[in-house]
Parts: C-alpha cells; structure tokens; sequence
C-alpha cells in the first residue's frame, strides 16, 4: 500500500502563468531528475528538507504539472502516453538566503518543467465534475488561528493504518480546497464558503479508494473514524456539494523526457 507523505500548501497563481517561462522567472540554483520505477509501496511526496533542499520523490509529469499549477491531475490532460507512466525524483537547490514560500517552490517548479521538460499547454475551460466546498446549514466550527501572520499555512496529511490525520495551521479555505483537489479528492474543488480568515483545525478521517489516487485504499470497516464527508461537517461546520461547473484546465501540447544529470 503506498502511503503519501503529503506536506502540502497552497500555490494559487498558477494558471495566469505562461507555459514557457521567462528567465527571470526564479528557478532552482540546481535540480537533479531520476527516473525511477514507481510501485504500490513507494512513498510519494515533495516536501522542503531544511532551507533550501527541494525533494520530490515518485511524481509523473502529469502530477508534476497538477501540482505546480494547482490543479486536480484529472484537469490536466494531452502529451504522450510517458507523462502519466514514467514517474520521475528531483532534488533542487533554492536560491537566496531564506526557505522560499510554497508558492515560490512552485514558480521554480514550473521553471524546471519548462526548461527540463520543454513543456509546453495550452490552458482550455472546460466543464467538470466538481466539489464545491460550503459551509454547513449548522455554521462553521473553525476557530481563528493562532499562528502568527507571518507563518507559512501548514495542511499536512499523515496516513495510519485504520485513518487519515490532517492537522491544519494558519489555513485559509483556498489553502485547504488546494489540498483537497491536488491530493486527497477525486475531483476539482471550489471554494464557496465565503470564509476570509485563517484557521487552526484537527481533521481526521477513514480514507476510502477514490482518496489520493487510489494509492491508500479504503479503511478497515471497523474503524471509529467516520468517512470523509460526514468527518468535515462533523469536525469543521463545512459540507462538499457534489455538482458540474466550468474550471480553466491546462492541455499539454508538447513533453520531452529530461535529459540525464
């Protein structure tokens, strides 16, 4: 069973971007990228290991690219058949004298899949299958956080055997609903809330296999944690309408395979 290790934050600009990014877009001082063969046990993951080292491990290019535009994979569409089969590992140097943000990691992410890739899309609206996040007829339960403003929002994802634990610092709705359509859900998410704070929450949860691209599997039926949706309103005041909206989604024109380090 693969366990996603997912230490996820929002990176919201994305689409607005060129597909082809200009040099002063900022880019990684150095990135590595191995090929790699993925399996059910693999951990997947990117994640910031200190200040300055990106690590990605076990990523398609199609994941790739749902990531650093923060889209759901299945918003992603087009290439070759090797985008979604080959999967890929990058440890990249970032520059300057601080961690950069996790929008900033992904800047330099769609850099590298310009310049390694030779990716090149072509954004495309089209109309999907989505969630649109509200709140619940009860009113929400989030309390405001108590991080300073300063920090970073951190939604990290830890698998155990009978359930899922997501603790939320400094979140707003945009961070959590980029986590839920990247990660965890099987379809584009909306926010609709109309929540403009941030939040410190608990979320906990027993997975099922539409849950992080199948790779965790449904929970044990005898698990106390209740499902996902009954967990956010329960747990958060919050509730997931299943409907079709319009969403802009990126189609992918031209992919080569990265060259060897």
């Amino acid at each position: 069973m693969k366990l996603p290790i997912l230490l996820t934050m929002p990176f919201l600009a994305a689409c607005a971007l060129a597909a082809q990014a200009p040099q002063s877009t900022p880019a990684f001082e150095v990135a590595t990228i191995k090929p790699v063969e993925s399996t059910p046990k693999s951990p997947r993951y990117i994640v910031m290991q200190g200040q300055h080292r990106f690590v990605e491990k076990d990523y398609s290019l199609k994941l790739l690219i749902a990531a650093a535009y923060n889209l759901n994979p299945k918003a992603v569409s087009g290439g070759p058949l090797w985008i979604e089969s080959d999967h890929f590992d990058i440890l990249a140097l970032t520059p300057g004298e601080t961690q950069p943000s996790h929008d900033q990691q992904m800047v330099m992410l769609r850099t590298l899949l310009a310049d390694r890739f030779k990716l090149a899309f072509h954004h495309e609206p089209k109309v999907f299958s989505i969630y649109a996040l509200q709140v619940a007829k009860a009113g929400s339960k989030l309390k405001p956080s108590k991080a300073p403003s300063t920090d970073q929002p951190a939604l990290i994802s830890t698998v155990y055997p009978q359930r899922i634990l997501m603790p939320a610092r400094n979140a707003s709705m945009a961070d959590f609903v980029s986590v839920l359509q990247r990660a965890i859900l099987d379809r584009p998410v909306v926010d609709r809330t109309g929540l403009m704070g941030r939040y410190d929450f608990n979320l906990e949860w027993a997975p099922d296999e539409s849950q992080f691209g199948g790779d965790v599997g449904a929970a044990p039926s005898d698990t106390a944690a209740p499902p996902f949706f009954t967990a956010i309103q329960q747990q958060l005041g919050l509730r997931l309408e299943a409907t079709r909206g319009p969403i802009e989604t990126i189609v992918v024109d031209h992919a080569e395979r990265p060259s060897a380090n």
